[in-house]
């Protein structure tokens, strides 16, 4: 089983810019400068979330952003999925604590990282598309 500490080596490891924001909750700095990581040991799993954007308060009109966030679920997203919480459409992965190890952390934090990169200006298009047709 991977302890916080042994997470917290991981990250020392992968060189990671990473603060420790509550106990076993690091904040993890991306390569591209966009928002961070947030890496959360809470056994007996490990929650791996970002937070990609704010969404328009008003969800009617998003059915092509939907509908292309199921597809990159489908298609682009090797560790974890899209998800909406609260307004956000965050990034998340959950991993056993019991099997991790370096190599799958590096790979998740790699994978969320391109992800966002990757689908982020598809996806304000998708956004404002819909903002433009509400108006």
């Amino acid at each position: 089983m991977v302890t916080r500490e042994d997470l917290e080596s991981y990250l020392i490891r992968l060189g990671a810019d990473f603060e420790e924001v509550d106990d076993g909750m690091f904040l993890v700095s991306t390569d591209n400068g966009g928002a961070p990581i947030v890496v959360h040991h809470s056994d007996p799993v490990l929650i791996v979330r970002m937070k990609v954007m704010d969404l328009p308060p008003d969800s009617d009109g998003l059915g092509g952003l939907y509908e292309t966030l199921l597809k990159f679920n489908a298609t682009d997203v090797i560790h974890g999925a899209y998800g909406i919480e609260e307004g956000e459409l965050i990034l998340s992965d959950t991993l056993q604590l019991a099997t991790l190890d370096f190599d799958e952390l590096r790979a998740t934090l790699e994978s969320v990282q391109l992800a966002a990169s990757s689908h982020l200006s598809r996806i304000r298009d998708l956004t404002q598309t819909a903002e433009g047709d509400q108006e």
